[in-house]
């Protein structure tokens, strides 16, 4: 029997379920999250999932499987995990204060920041904006698609290359060797570049990594105590459970679909891979209190909030913002926020226009797809 296999027998046969909230009448209130997450382990494999809400009843916390394979420990309220994109609506909201002060201009060239950086293959910082780098319409390749990084930290190689270390520049030469996907403003295309240019900017415009201005202007003032920016250091505070992937070149695996596929531990890497466009790591509750608090209008001015808000249309479901996505659910309630990928990790923010009801999710398993039938048990069931 496969590595992968067994996790899947073993989850399946013992999920691990709690739940600790205010009252008995908040947990029965999301009983449908509660489900959508134990379907997550017992059909899809993952194993373990980690949820947080909060709303009229109180907050509740649940989970589903385990955070270690080995100990079988389940996932707690307080463990960390990396959080991948959900670190792009925090580098939007430092270039937001930053325009708010003056300090940047969004419709300025990403040319006047970084002269020269941006160049090659149709790519040119001259046509495209701070603006289209934070909403995804800059048309700029996006680096982690290359074909030989894809196989040499999302596939096969991943063992021997997991603890490389990567400068922004170096990801952005990656992104320049490849023609450009359309012409800047013309759509819209999600891109990873886009994240690590506009932390590069913040770093020019204000003399400090986008690290430090992220823990100056967000982390302390929102006392988002389980949240960091780890930079090349591979490990994780504790707590933390482990990350777990198939490894199978980045691409999302069903668990029935491929129940033979080998599963490794990732927990331990190099974020740098990453950089300002996915190498945080928080918790469920910092990130419940982040989304929260930036919806509400308590992070940014009420202008720079409205430029985040202002969205094109993104796929069938979705529109995009400035680091901010707007579902519309099934059943009408539109919520707002992003999600997260990297390897072994999924995870999700999301809350009501008026904050009043806010909802985070970890999947500690890469292969499940996304996040979104856990946002419509939560928000619909």
């Amino acid at each position: 029997m496969s590595v992968r296999s067994t996790v899947v027998a073993l989850v399946a046969t013992a999920v691990a379920a709690f739940s600790v909230s205010s009252s008995a009448a908040a947990d029965a209130g999301h009983a449908s999250a509660q489900d959508a997450m134990d379907a997550q382990v017992q059909q899809e494999g993952v194993p373990g999932v980690l949820g947080q809400a909060q709303d009229g009843g109180g907050v509740w916390h649940g989970a589903s499987g385990v955070a270690d394979t080995s100990t079988r420990r389940p996932p707690m309220p307080h463990d960390k995990f990396r959080i991948g994109s959900l670190t792009k609506p925090f580098v939007a909201t430092v270039l937001l204060q930053l325009e708010s002060e003056g300090k940047v201009d969004l419709d300025s060239p990403v040319e006047r920041w970084l002269p020269g950086v941006v160049r090659g293959r149709g790519q040119d910082g001259r046509l495209v904006t701070l603006r289209q780098l934070l909403g995804h319409t800059s048309g700029l390749y996006d680096f982690t698609a290359d074909p030989r990084l894809r196989r040499d930290y999302f596939g096969p190689r991943f063992a021997a290359n997991r603890y490389d270390s990567h400068s922004p520049r170096s990801l952005i030469r990656t992104a320049m060797s490849h023609p450009r996907r359309f012409a800047p403003g013309t759509d819209w295309g999600y891109s990873n570049t886009n994240y690590v240019l506009a932390g590069m900017v913040i770093a020019k415009a204000t003399g400090h990594s986008y690290a430090h201005e992220i823990e100056r202007r967000v982390i302390r003032p929102l006392k988002l105590h389980d949240t960091s920016l780890p930079g090349d250091s591979p490990r994780i505070p504790v707590p933390h459970g482990h990350a777990y992937s198939t490894l199978s070149q980045g691409t999302a695996q069903s668990g029935d679909r491929h129940a033979r596929t080998p599963v490794h531990d990732v927990t331990a890497l190099d974020p740098s891979l990453a950089g300002a466009s996915g190498e945080m790591i928080s918790s469920t509750g910092d990130l419940v209190r982040f989304v929260r608090a930036l919806v509400r209008g308590d992070v940014v001015p009420p202008r720079q909030l409205a430029e985040m808000k202002s969205t094109v249309p993104a796929d069938k479901h979705n529109r995009y913002g400035l680091g901010l996505t707007e579902h519309r659910l099934s059943c009408g309630t539109t919520v707002w926020g992003h999600e997260g990928t990297i390897q072994g990790s999924i995870s999700t923010a999301v809350t009501t226009a008026d904050g009043s009801h806010t909802a985070a999710f970890h999947l500690n398993g890469d292969w499940s797809g996304d996040t979104k039938e856990l946002i419509e048990a939560e928000f619909c069931g």
